[in-house]
């Protein structure tokens, strides 16, 4: 009696080690991932796998969407976890974003041109990617506006880019307001956001 061969199930998705190390990797390359690969983002021609968010995390990020999608006017709209090409081998993906409606629903990335606010909710393990890191990122790229949303208890911070230069020799972006009650602004287009209806 022979045994017949047990099928081996496919490993998990990985980059390419050789590629991986020479920071290889391109735009072209994340639209070719296979099904099974996790959310990631491309950082100087490097793949990083993107966290898992909390329930928390998501919580605030479903309630914003949700506000932001109710209120945006018609020539705008507002989505969750679709990436920014921020460059050809650089890519992030707000936690949630204001687009301009004229952007076809088969697209993968947005062009910073079409992002007029990326909003990250900080989680413990993104306190300085989205402190620092992302922030310089978005304003280099030229996104107007960036939201900032720090949680326990949710606070927001909102920023728009500079006119000029900072001290870095880089735009940047200003703070134009923070809430933990309402949030008032005029960019990227009139909210007053009470913060309670993003409070899970």
């Amino acid at each position: 009696m022979s045994a017949e061969p047990v099928a081996e199930m496919p490993g998990p998705w990985q980059p390419d080690p050789v590629r991986q190390r020479q920071a290889g990797y391109r735009l072209e390359d994340l639209l070719h991932l296979p099904p099974d690969a996790p959310r990631v983002e491309l950082v100087d021609g490097v793949i990083r796998v993107v966290p898992s968010p909390t329930l928390g995390h998501q919580n605030i990020s479903y309630l914003l969407r949700r506000w932001l999608g109710q209120h945006a006017p018609e020539h705008l709209r507002v989505t969750q976890a679709v990436g920014v090409a921020l460059s050809p081998d650089f890519t992030r993906e707000p936690d949630v974003l204001v687009h301009r409606a004229e952007v076809t629903a088969d697209r993968h990335f947005l062009l910073p041109h079409e992002v007029l606010l990326a909003v990250e909710i900080v989680s413990p393990g993104t306190r300085r990617t989205d402190r620092f890191s992302k922030p310089a990122e978005y304003a280099a790229a030229g996104i107007a506006t960036y939201w900032r949303v720090e949680q326990d208890p949710v606070r927001v911070y909102a920023y728009r880019l500079a006119d000029r230069p900072g001290r870095s020799g880089n735009r940047e972006y200003e703070l134009l307001a923070e809430a933990d009650e309402v949030l008032e602004l005029t960019q990227p287009f009139p909210i007053k956001l009470p913060i309670g209806d993003i409070t899970p």
